[in-house]
């Protein structure tokens, strides 16, 4: 027997926007992600939420799921949420209006109430309980929230402080997350020509420009409560299929200027069929044991910084193409992705052999 979606009203709203999103707005936005109905009316409701706090996905999931009479607090103890007890709820209504503990509510802060693990962003951070009074502060921790914790090394150090004025400029001139997703794909399109006739410097400047609008296009989605099932394939579809063709084109390139590569069948051979493996083991142990690969341990998140992706791919072109050595640089990359590749099966070996003592958890989760 199917149980009715749960239903919850907003009290108030944010005076003012974060990433043009108001409180309240924001609230509705999440609820048709988790399945909650929005009530007109505190009578009926079976969840209650002040208008003027922004909060973590993870939070709001906790809170439909915990028992009766558990009272969200932000993190200066003002409660501002409840899963209300039968017939109390316009009353808790008002009391949480007033910054006061409603009758018979427990009080939670969202760390005991959610835990601090993101499963989804693969990080461990407190949930975000925050009041929307200083709305630089909360675009800040929206976006900081919204930043997967294990990546490659320039999207981790080098891309956060830009992509925040980047995100903000994007939700004030209302630019969707497609769109950004649309000149990005434009640049990798660009980007292929230059490398394919040897242009490795601009190729490579559009290049990097792109990873950082496919940094920005993710944030901007979440932090904005944008995403779509068609966006979220569109960009992980272009993320996944143009590196192969960028390195197909680089080695093409270097015969373009004049350096061309002797083993140029086997170089991308190794680049394609160790960029195509690499993700067959990822999958694997994904399927085995309901994690990725990358937050098994600290060594395979520290190792997700310089692994063969994208980026780090893309760093070691750079430096071989600053020092005009482009063909070299393509051989870098391809034992890179060697290498990577055999620590990858190697950790898939160790992670079954670990499974038979005692099932896997992320070492981020244990935190």
């Amino acid at each position: 027997m199917s149980h009715p979606d749960p239903t919850a009203f907003i009290i108030g709203d944010s005076s003012r926007p974060a990433f043009g999103v108001s409180g309240a707005e924001r609230l509705v936005r999440q609820f048709g992600k988790l399945g909650i109905e929005t009530a007109d009316t505190a009578q009926n409701a079976d969840l209650l939420f002040y208008g003027n706090c922004a909060y973590g996905v993870s939070v709001l999931s906790a809170l439909v799921k915990a028992d009766a009479g558990t009272v969200l607090l932000d993190d200066r103890g003002r409660p501002v949420a409840m899963k209300v007890l039968s017939g109390a709820a316009e009353a808790a209504a008002g009391h949480i209006e007033n910054g006061r503990m409603p009758e018979g509510g427990k009080g939670q802060s969202g760390l005991h109430l959610a835990g601090s693990y993101d499963h989804a962003l693969r990080k461990t951070a407190d949930p975000l309980v925050m009041p929307m009074d200083d709305i630089d502060a909360v675009e800040r921790a929206l976006f900081k929230a919204s930043y997967k914790g294990v990546t490659d090394l320039v999207t981790k150090f080098a891309w956060p402080a830009p992509a925040l004025v980047a995100t903000r400029w994007s939700a004030k001139h209302g630019l969707t997350p497609n769109q950004i997703t649309t000149v990005g794909l434009v640049l990798v399109l660009v980007s292929f020509w230059c490398f394919w006739d040897g242009y490795f410097l601009t190729g490579l400047a559009l290049g990097w420009f792109m990873t950082f609008l496919d940094t920005v296009d993710g944030k901007l989605a979440r932090v904005t409560l944008n995403s779509s099932p068609f966006g979220n394939i569109y960009d992980h579809g272009i993320d996944l299929i143009h590196p192969p063709f960028w390195w197909w084109a680089w080695i093409v390139g270097c015969a373009a200027a004049g350096m061309p590569l002797e083993e140029s069948g086997l170089v991308l051979g190794v680049i394609l069929a160790g960029y195509v493996l690499q993700r067959v083991e990822e999958g694997i142990f994904l399927a085995a044991f309901g994690m990725h690969i990358h937050v098994w341990q600290r060594f395979d998140s520290r190792f997700r910084l310089i692994t063969a992706r994208r980026n780090p791919n893309m760093v070691i072109l750079s430096v071989f193409a600053l020092i005009g050595a482009p063909r070299e640089g393509i051989i870098a990359v391809a034992i890179w992705v060697a290498l990577c590749l055999v620590i990858h099966l190697i950790r898939l070996l160790q992670a079954y052999a670990a499974a038979r003592k005692t099932p896997l958890t992320s070492w981020l989760a244990e935190r």
